[in-house]
């Protein structure tokens, strides 16, 4: 995979330079941008090291400053005809600062090229949270008349609750359904240095690269490891990574129409005070509801195949209570994984009718599966005697699923679900 990306964005770069050199600007521009993604890609999968990384990345910096200069000439901005030879350094890139070069190639890794694929629909419940998100990101993107004057968007949404209810999940549905909108997801280790200034300028290096990409996104998953309550005895760095924080969120000087800042934590009351005014909207993402556990069960069974019932479903739900969906997630996974112990268990097995593999409507009689050893036609042989495309796909019971809810017990526990709540009575809303 990372040989063929590699080799695509080669072939790519390789005719750009050629439209560039007949003077095709508006191809050889379509042409860098399309190796510049697939080299973002390359990065994603590099395992070579950090070394390889860089090399990747000084080569998307480079036809990055190629492809703005085509862009500038072609919009006509600039009167001044581009260099012939994309790799020839004219005035512009003698004088363009080497350490801002630097910290826009740190972070251009934070740039989300590829969309997750995640739905609204795939995110079970949290209404409010998805009505909010819309009406920061969606509806300002199609229907921008909509949002003139006093009627302007939301800036800063905070998503916070208990651990595994679907903050970073929603995240992904944003990055997925706001089509036209750059997606810049970041943590604290693209944004703390150990040298000395650094960690400031990426901060506002990544405010800069969020404007120059308007509409854009930035999404900073556990923002309380970078903004908490600053003190006394903190050191002089992390006060002055928050001053950055605030000024950029502020936008002091700056223009920050079109840019929404979405954040996550678990711990929200650590945050800020001053963090948390910027962020205008914070939102309580709750432990799911019944109706939410029900499709939550769905959702993670999948199409797997199963024998379970709508009323089991029901079932299902009333017995998960105190559940995050993470916490479903394992129950379901662990359910899954209950016929293949069936399996690897069996001493004997039988042989059956069922469909074969490749294709479901071809049915054949000389499948096998675990069976009791009493059983009419039982044969003895473990799973290691069986061939591989022979075995037929044991169905999830709710016998399994209730096993699984039994030895799995949930992550949340009912005193950070009070302070949750406090939090949300002082400071937030209902999701």
């Amino acid at each position: 995979m990372l040989i063929q990306l590699k080799q695509k964005a080669i072939d790519l770069v390789s005719r750009a330079c050629e439209e560039d050199n007949k003077k095709n600007y508006t191809e050889a521009l379509r042409l860098y941008e399309h190796a510049i993604d697939y080299f973002l890609h390359a990065i994603k999968y590099e395992t070579q090291g950090e070394k390889s990384k860089e090399s990747i990345r000084a080569k998307c910096v480079q036809y990055l400053e190629r492809a703005e200069k085509l862009k500038t000439y072609l919009s006509g901005s600039k009167k001044k005809k581009p260099v012939a030879d994309g790799n020839s350094d004219d005035e512009d890139s003698d004088n363009e600062d080497p350490d801002k070069k630097k910290l826009a190639n740190q972070l251009s890794g934070a740039i989300v090229m590829e969309k997750p694929n995640v739905k609204w629909s795939d995110v079970a419940g949290l209404e409010g949270a998805k009505e909010a998100l819309k009406e920061a990101v969606i509806l300002p993107i199609k229907f921008p008349h909509l949002f003139t004057g006093k009627r302007t968007p939301w800036k800063g949404i905070l998503l916070y609750g208990p651990p595994g209810t679907g903050k970073s999940y929603l995240a992904k549905a944003v990055a997925t359904e706001a089509n036209n909108s750059a997606f810049i997801s970041v943590s604290s280790s693209d944004l703390v240095s150990k040298w000395l200034g650094e960690s400031e300028r990426l901060v506002k290096q990544l405010f800069q690269m969020a404007r120059d990409n308007k509409p854009a996104i930035i999404f900073i998953d556990e923002i309380d490891s970078l903004c908490s309550s600053r003190s006394e005895n903190e050191s002089e760095s992390a006060r002055r990574i928050k001053t950055e924080f605030l000024v950029q969120m502020q936008g002091v000087g700056n223009d920050n129409d079109g840019i929404l800042v979405l954040g996550a934590t678990n711990i929200p009351w650590v945050l800020d005070p001053a963090i948390r005014r910027r962020f205008e909207k914070r939102i309580y993402i709750p432990l799911p509801e019944f109706p939410a556990r029900i499709k939550m069960f769905e959702l993670h069974i999948g199409n797997t195949v199963n024998t379970l019932t709508q009323e089991d479903f029901k079932e299902l739900g009333r017995h998960s209570d105190g559940y995050s969906g993470a916490d479903i997630g394992i129950v379901v996974r662990d359910a899954l994984m209950q016929p293949v112990r069936k399996v690897q268990m069996a001493t004997h097995f039988r042989r059956v009718r069922g469909p074969t593999r490749d294709d479901p409507s071809v049915i054949i009689d000389d499948l096998l599966e675990p069976c009791s050893p009493g059983t009419l036609g039982a044969i003895e042989m473990n799973w290691m005697d069986v061939p591989g495309d022979k075995l037929l796909e044991p169905k999830v019971s709710m016998g399994d699923m209730v096993r699984s809810i039994g030895s799995t017990r949930p992550t949340v526990n009912d005193e950070d679900l009070d302070k949750l709540k406090k939090f949300t009575e002082d400071f937030g809303q209902e999701g």
